[in-house]
């Protein structure tokens, strides 16, 4: 489909969902994988509709994960959010609320108390009507061994194409492999992999990509946090070593370590610390595997869809790079 055309497509839709008639449609930067336009209408009122990539292969359903998300959020008085406006689930469109705001940059210790004020918030809501029918969270972890069945399936797909990628396969083999067979025995040794799921009672709702780089700063210095298409129940420990560790943003030493006391005082689970101890190194090699995933046929259906670029190569030879970092920096014996 030729960009005219998907232009077309797009206004159609903002027809359709905007509340009044549209002035003005224009598409906004490049996400990581859908398209993203701000409607304006003849009202002087501005959204965002969104355009959710659908690659083959991928079954999760993200936009109606996303409106559900909004939608019970919205409902239960959360302003830290953007509001969900209406769907076309068939087309694969939804509009939002736009919000008004910039990258929150270098976040500060108030940004860490916003964003602990959020999850806050989020474990609240878990006992509130209609949480009971939402999902579990995309990729949850409610025992260790779905975390480690989780690394399993990621290095298996990238093994596979490895050998077509020469500096892949040097870094799996010489520099992944021997970190994750020492760490999964750590866990091992330690007693910790059990098949029992995380009660409920110590579950908590994650929005599952959470961090500052999906976040606004509005002009009045207060958070808005974006993108909920993998929301859900999931353990609080995954949610807080994701978000100490999310290569999408830096964060540093002293304010991961404030998010996840402040996050160890939130949740009531005796067992909190000890899994974030146990399980946090694993994490980062989950994380090292979802960074090599440019490496991943599949991966480039997304990214065309979100309008980057073709140059594959680069792309591969950067993100190479940053999962031999995050490896160095995050997967390790040290407390989290």
């Amino acid at each position: 489909m030729s960009l005219s055309e998907n232009h077309d497509r797009a206004a159609r839709a903002a027809a359709r969902l905007a509340p009044a008639p549209v002035s003005l449609m224009l598409r906004q930067g490049q996400g990581g994988n859908n398209r993203l336009y701000r409607v304006t209408t003849g009202d002087g009122r501005h959204y965002a509709l969104k355009w959710y990539a659908r690659p083959p292969g991928d079954t999760r359903d993200r936009l109606g994960t996303e409106w559900a998300a909004l939608d019970f959020l919205g409902r239960h008085g959360l302003e830290q959010v953007p509001r969900a406006i209406a769907a076309d689930a068939a087309d694969g469109f939804a509009l939002y609320e736009w919000i008004e705001g910039t990258a929150v940059g270098e976040p500060d210790t108030k940004d860490i108390e916003a964003a602990l004020a959020f999850a806050h918030r989020l474990h609240d809501l878990r006992k509130m009507d209609g949480a009971d029918q939402l999902p579990l969270a995309s990729e949850a972890c409610l025992t260790l061994a779905e975390l480690l069945a989780q690394i399993e399936r990621r290095l298996s797909r990238l093994t596979e194409v490895a050998a077509e990628h020469p500096d892949l396969s040097r870094f799996l083999n010489e520099d992944f492999s021997p970190r994750h067979h020492r760490l999964v025995d750590r866990a091992g040794t330690a007693g910790k992999v059990t098949t029992a799921p995380l009660p409920k009672e110590h579950r908590t709702l994650s929005p599952s990509d959470f961090g500052f780089h999906n976040a606004l700063r509005r002009p009045d210095g207060s958070l808005v946090f974006l993108d909920f298409e993998y929301f859900g129940w999931d353990d609080p420990v995954k949610l807080v070593a994701d978000f100490q560790q999310h290569p999408g943003m830096t964060l540093p030493i002293s304010l991961a370590r404030r998010f996840a006391q402040g996050a160890g005082a939130l949740y009531a689970d005796p067992g909190y610390a000890e899994r974030l101890a146990a399980t946090a190194p694993l994490f980062a090699l989950r994380w090292c595997l979802i960074l090599l995933n440019e490496f991943l046929p599949e991966r480039w259906h997304n990214r065309h869809f979100a309008g980057h670029g073709d140059d594959r190569r680069r792309a591969m030879r950067s993100q190479l790079a940053k999962a031999r970092s995050h490896l160095r920096q995050h997967a390790t014996d040290e407390a989290p």
